[in-house]
């Protein structure tokens, strides 16, 4: 888990963000301006109404190269996920694109209007460059939200949730596991409705959308965010079946979010999402000690220690 992809591009972010700390007049604490950095989107609040949601997704290049259409597609599904993950629903998208010609410039964009469509979020503008020797995209959303999922609102005695969409198949041979293409639209808008639901009602106000880095980077970040620590029972990870655990530990899912619920929420929680087929199950308990422990059976295993090594937070001894 340490060596995979996924953890690697996520680590990468505490250098970015050591950087930027050191370069801004206040230093690290500059970085708070509006609000912490690490969360799904930057939420800026806006008068009375609520908060502004902001976020951007860059894809890889290799992944474009392979699967334009799906690319542009994701694009879009990525970044409308993490609006919802922070209690939010998105209003609109706009994309950058570079392509030498309209190959693959046009599956691309084809890819991004079906997720337009099937999210119903508008696509209302960007930027182009047809004359690029490489593919690359890139996709902003503005959102909205009424009261917030944040990552920094875990606390010691919280129960972790998972809550993954298993009605799909892996993209091949990347490890994206695509419940979304081939669903219909108004589903997808409805089960994704269940997480600013709960946080207008009160039944959550700490999640994460599970990222490149997986479940357990994912339940990481989060963790590190909220200043704590938690054990993770990797046997409770909702899987589908025949997929290989440590597969599974490095997918990306269309649909999967990690949630810190208050013991007393936790039924509530659960038949929600089981209402939306959405499997969704406890895989552990959050608690002060900072560290991420993984548990299969009778076995445990230290992961991280963030007492003294960051995941995604500005280096400590930079």
């Amino acid at each position: 888990m340490r060596d995979s992809r996924g953890f690697a591009h996520k680590r990468d972010i505490s250098d970015i963000v050591t950087a930027l700390g050191q370069a801004l007049p206040g230093g690290g604490a500059d970085l708070g301006q509006a609000v912490p950095l690490g969360d799904d989107c930057a939420a800026i609040p806006d008068g009375h109404s609520g908060y502004l949601l902001f976020a951007i997704e860059g894809l890889v290049e290799d992944f474009i190269e392979r699967m334009p259409w799906f690319a542009g597609y994701a694009g879009v599904m990525v970044n409308v996920s993490d609006i919802y993950a922070m209690g939010g629903r998105p209003t609109a998208v706009v994309d950058a694109l570079w392509s030498a010609g309209m190959q693959p410039a046009d599956q691309m964009l084809q890819g991004m209007a079906e997720a337009s469509s099937k999210y119903g979020v508008p696509i209302v503008g960007g930027h182009s460059n047809n004359r690029s020797v490489r593919p690359q995209l890139a996709v902003a959303i503005l959102g909205h939200a009424k009261r917030l999922l944040t990552s920094f609102s875990a606390r010691p005695g919280d129960l972790l949730l998972m809550a993954i969409d298993l009605r799909g198949a892996y993209q091949e041979p990347f490890p994206y596991w695509n419940a979304s293409t081939t669903a219909p639209g108004a589903r997808l808008r409805a089960d994704l409705e269940l997480l600013p639901a709960l946080a207008e009602a009160g039944l959550c106000d700490a999640a994460k959308d599970i990222s490149m880095a997986g479940a357990i980077g994912t339940t990481l970040m989060l963790l590190e965010c909220s200043k704590v620590g938690a054990t993770l029972d990797l046997d409770a990870i909702p899987r589908p079946a025949g997929v290989p655990l440590l597969r599974w530990l490095t997918s990306f899912p269309s649909f999967g979010f990690v949630l810190s619920v208050r013991p007393e929420a936790l039924g509530e929680v659960l038949t929600r999402f089981a209402a939306r087929d959405i499997a969704c199950q406890v895989v552990g308990e959050v608690d002060d000690s900072r560290t991420l422990m993984l548990k299969q059976g009778d076995a445990r295993q230290l992961l991280w220690d963030l007492n003294t090594d960051a995941f995604i937070g500005e280096a400590r001894h930079a």
